[in-house]
């Protein structure tokens, strides 16, 4: 059964840093391409960044640009999310999906076939 799992949220002040990590189970990272999204309270859901299979080549969006960093560890099967510099409008439900492509990876979540349940990221002071 193909399986993805967030982990590494929780409450951080403006200012600093969280590492998301989304593992797989059930496949293997290496073939599909993986996106990150969040969704904020009463927002509908939005594309965060996005890396393509293997290469690793990557998309984000400009709100996070030069703050969000995404990673992959073939060895682990698993892709992170390192976020830094966070701001209040970073809060909300971060979620991962994956889709087997050759193509390259987008923001846009109607591409993507696995999801994660979600990692709840707060930032406050």
């Amino acid at each position: 059964q193909l399986q993805l799992v967030e982990s590494g949220g929780g409450l951080v002040q403006p200012g600093g840093s969280l590492r998301l990590a989304c593992t797989a189970s059930g496949f293997t990272l290496d073939y599909y391409a993986i996106g990150w999204f969040r969704q904020a309270p009463g927002k509908e859901r939005e594309g965060v960044s996005c890396s393509k299979r293997r290469d690793g080549s990557r998309w984000y969006a400009d709100s996070v640009k030069g703050r969000f960093t995404i990673s992959r560890d073939n060895a682990k099967n698993t892709v992170y999310l390192q976020m830094n510099s966070l701001k209040a409008e970073d809060t909300g439900v971060y979620y991962c999906a994956a889709v087997r492509t050759v193509a390259g990876c987008s923001g846009r979540e109607r591409e993507y076939d696995y999801w994660g349940q979600g990692t709840q990221v707060t930032v406050s002071s």
